[in-house]
């Protein structure tokens, strides 16, 4: 025996022969369902065709992406809000958390003070701030505790 005298394996089991009678197992409606536009004919329709209705895609509100989902979250907090702190008290992201400025929840990627509202009373500040508020926390005689972040020289 040799491999070109070996009969063909591809198309051993014969194709299931459709509509020939009730005891074929394939008759009557010959697998197609009862009527209905995919029943009749070659029955070709478009994948997502609901027979002239609008389709789904069509109803649903047409929106170009739902948003920068990488963006950085930044909590600003303005002068006005920090009233309820005492003299010479940190503001830092656990004593925003106590006063309630800050959800457990929704936690921002970064903390910034803004020059909104006038500072009355000296804070020491562990968290970022705008120019403007630097000099406005400096005016008040408080401080900003940061720590440096250095620039690397590689240009």
């Amino acid at each position: 025996m040799k491999l070109n005298n070996l009969d063909s394996i591809k198309n051993l089991k014969e194709a299931k022969r459709i509509g020939r009678g009730e005891s074929s197992g394939k008759g009557k409606t010959s697998g197609k369902g009862h009527k209905g536009q995919k029943a009749r004919g070659r029955g070709k329709v478009r994948l997502g065709f609901e027979g002239g209705q609008l389709p789904l895609i069509k109803r649903l509100p047409f929106r170009r992406g739902v948003g920068n989902n990488l963006a950085k979250k930044t909590l600003t907090i303005t002068f006005s809000q920090l009233e309820n702190f005492s003299v010479n008290e940190i503001v830092n992201e656990e004593n925003l958390l106590k006063k309630g400025l800050l959800l457990k929840t929704a936690r921002p990627d970064r903390i910034r003070v803004v020059a909104k509202g006038e500072l009355t009373k000296p804070l020491t500040f562990k968290i970022s701030a705008s120019k403007a508020a630097i000099k406005q926390i400096e005016k008040a005689k408080g401080k900003i505790d940061l720590p440096k972040v250095e620039e690397s020289k590689d240009a």
